[in-house]
């Protein structure tokens, strides 16, 4: 008989099924795997378009370890590069900059186009001579990381194997076709991060259900309440929570934020927060959206990177309303911090085993565990 494996109970269905071992969340060995098998082989964010807004601006960026390089071209598209000089190793930039011209390596100065071709090689083939028989430029341009950029996060696929971003997100991408257009960063009090000593996948447990709202978020419970809400549930791809019950906040005077154009009916009250696997949550209402990229620093540590985005630039919108919107959603998001650092220090209880889901509350946290596990035991059904 083959060897039972310590995800089959992950596997199972919702009823039956226990969640990932502590393992998961405790053990160097596992971090180091799931880098590789969860993080590495999906689509991961690493980080938005708004931090290299304008043609030339560069932004380094270390994603568990591996040096990469966000840059806008001067077509207005943003690449992915390994942070390397194709030479000897260099990292290229160190500090968000724009570049006027040319990446240019500091160690020997080779420099590089925007679009990543190797375009100067000084002194190469001796003083003087920029060129030699066995430097072939066209093969030495910098790395390419497969990238993709929705709601204005930069999602990428470091090992380069996972199908398309389009394709992988299909039916996410149709589900919010409403919200495939501009979104407009508001900056200052809508741009933060909360450091969080937790394994980055608790924060993905705890954000796509809604399960924890009467006691963690009774001031949100107070309107949208646990009983407004439902599940979402995809196979293999995201999970989260819908709200039947979105309260647009205003001013004195009535004044609201501006809608995006073309919504459905469901968007006049109605909101949706979801875990885009493995480490992107993203929320969607009629007047805002807002994009929390997971940094996974170490096994018991993740920065939260929050973005708040608007139908609108912020300077058309009430400046009240903006400092009031991203107060309470910093609130929100503050007051689930000791939940998943909780959940972290209790993974080292040594006899527990993974716990067990409520089939009504906790799908769309089961879908998570369930999805972890199939990237991490080849032939698992997805």
């Amino acid at each position: 008989m083959p060897h039972a494996s310590p995800l089959d109970a992950v596997l199972a269905d919702v009823e039956t099924a226990r969640g990932l071992p502590n393992a998961h969340y405790v053990d160097p060995a596992m971090f180091e795997e799931e880098r590789r098998k969860v993080l590495f082989a999906n689509w991961a964010g690493i980080g938005f378009g708004k931090d290299v807004p304008e043609p030339g601006d560069a932004k380094p960026v270390d994603f568990l370890g591996v040096p990469l390089l966000l840059v806008r071209d001067e077509t207005g598209t943003v690449h992915v590069y390994q942070n390397t000089c194709r030479h000897r190793g260099m990292i290229l930039v160190d500090s968000p900059r724009n570049i006027r011209g040319a990446i240019r390596c500091p160690y020997h100065s080779w420099c590089y186009t925007l679009q990543g071709n190797l375009r100067t090689t000084p002194h190469v083939g001796g003083p003087g001579k920029s060129r030699d028989d066995n430097i072939d430029r066209a093969a030495l341009g910098l790395i390419r990381i497969a990238s993709a950029i929705w709601q204005d996060v930069v999602f990428v696929n470091i090992d380069g194997q996972a199908p398309p971003f389009e394709e992988v997100h299909a039916d996410l991408l149709t589900r919010w076709r409403n919200f495939n257009q501009p979104v407009y960063a508001a900056g200052g009090a809508s741009s933060f991060k909360l450091e969080v000593q937790t394994n980055w996948k608790l924060a993905v447990e705890n954000y796509c259900e809604s399960y924890h709202l009467p006691w963690v978020h009774p001031g949100l419970n107070s309107y949208s309440r646990l009983e407004d809400h439902y599940n979402i549930e995809r196979r293999g791809e995201y999970s989260g929570q819908g709200s039947l019950v979105y309260r647009q906040i205003e001013t004195e005077d009535g004044t609201r934020f501006p809608d995006f154009e073309g919504l459905d009916g469901m968007w006049d009250t109605g909101a949706e927060y979801v875990a885009v696997y493995p480490n992107v949550l993203l929320g969607v209402h009629r007047d805002h959206t807002f994009a929390i990229l997971l940094e996974p620093v170490a096994l018991d540590r993740t920065i939260e990177h929050v973005e708040i985005y608007y139908a609108r630039p912020p300077e058309a919108l009430a400046p009240d309303l903006l400092a009031r919107n991203a107060e309470q959603w910093k609130l929100i998001f503050e007051e689930d911090i000791f939940v998943v650092e909780g959940m972290q220090k209790g993974r080292n209880g040594l006899f527990f085993d993974g716990g067990k889901f409520s089939p009504a509350m906790d799908g769309p946290t089961h879908t998570f565990h369930h999805w972890v596990a199939s990237c991490l035991q080849p032939g698992a059904p997805a």
